[in-house]
């Protein structure tokens, strides 16, 4: 693996490793990473070796060909020994199935997990040197609020109008950059989310969505993808861009429960100023994001399962905790 990579992504790696993960000298750390990430995993490994901690790298191709079939034996041997991971990689179509299988370890063996997918340079120059602490504090208000909640509404100037029930069996989860073994976390991070009892009404992704979806679409600002939920299941997708369309529906209509949202979230990085077309930094930028098919039920108690995960990302909500307005035109009146 590679040792040289460029400086300016220090301050995002050490905020990795230092703030987030808060690494220990004596912690032993499992880091996954591909080739097209092995320099910002290189920045990642010179501060795991600055803080003393013991540490293995993995290099994906190295260990057989892509897309993965299943999570590497090597790296899952190695993860039983190791308190943290960090998973630094630019994922390929039908990968899904390997990655749960590397958060199955995280969550069956408590470990700090940091889960950079497809992280690249301007990432790690802008949500990766948020100020996590302020990020968690706007996380914890909202975890708060919504944690005691009957619905959560919502509206944008696109046309978003849609509400959630909230279901109180299901657990609400903080991801705000800090992370713990009760959840491990996407970084950058900066989120709540839950399952929902069920969504209805009109969601317009003028944002970008998720998985390998991303790469190919980008941000949607011009090219919005406007979807239908009824009783938590999407019932129509339609845009302008038919291929975006397509792929879209084709993708959440993979099995059973790939059509139902499995995830709501509200974005809570408030260090972030605009979507750049990247679902880990955009999921995260102050808003609500929903996701369709996998409700990480290990979390939030959801008893349903989906071998598909596709979140979407729409910008300058209103949002209603119950009768409460938390945010206004992408802004939350709760910070100060």
């Amino acid at each position: 693996m590679r040792t040289t990579f460029d400086p300016e992504l220090t301050p995002g790696a050490r905020n990795a490793v230092r703030v987030c993960l808060n690494i220990q000298p004596h912690e032993r750390v499992t880091i996954i990473t591909d080739r097209d990430c092995e320099e910002i995993a290189a920045s990642l490994v010179h501060e795991v070796a600055a803080v003393g901690a013991p540490f293995a790298a993995f290099v994906l191709e190295d260990l057989g060909p892509r897309p993965l079939v299943d999570l590497p034996a090597a790296v899952a041997a190695d993860m039983e020994q190791s308190q943290v991971s960090i998973f630094a990689v630019h994922v390929q179509a039908h990968e899904l199935h390997s990655r749960m299988q590397m958060t199955d370890i995280v969550n069956r063996r408590r470990m700090r997990h940091a889960h950079m997918v497809n992280i690249n340079h301007q990432i790690m120059l802008e949500g990766m040197r948020a100020d996590y602490q302020r990020v968690d504090r706007i996380s914890q208000k909202v975890i708060d609020l919504v944690r005691v909640a009957s619905e959560v509404r919502a509206t944008t100037p696109a046309g978003s109008d849609f509400v959630a029930t909230l279901n109180p069996a299901y657990r609400w989860l903080k991801t705000s950059g800090l992370i713990s073994p009760d959840k491990w976390g996407n970084l950058p991070g900066g989120e709540v989310f839950t399952t929902p009892g069920e969504v209805n009404g009109t969601f317009v992704i003028d944002g970008v969505v998720g998985d390998y979806l991303c790469e190919q679409f980008g941000n949607l600002k011009d090219t919005p993808l406007t979807v239908r939920i009824k009783g938590n299941r999407l019932t129509e997708a339609f845009s302008e861009h038919k291929a975006l369309e397509e792929a879209f529906w084709k993708y959440t209509h993979t099995d059973e429960n790939s059509d139902r949202v499995g995830e709501f979230a509200i974005g809570t990085n408030v260090e972030l100023k605009a979507v750049i077309g990247h679902i880990l930094q955009d999921e995260k930028f102050p808003g609500i994001h929903i996701a369709f098919g996998n409700p990480y039920g290990a979390h939030t108690g959801a008893d349903w399962y989906s071998s598909t995960h596709i979140d979407v990302v729409g910008t300058r909500f209103d949002i209603w905790v119950d009768d409460q307005q938390i945010m206004r035109d992408g802004r939350f009146l709760i910070e100060a």
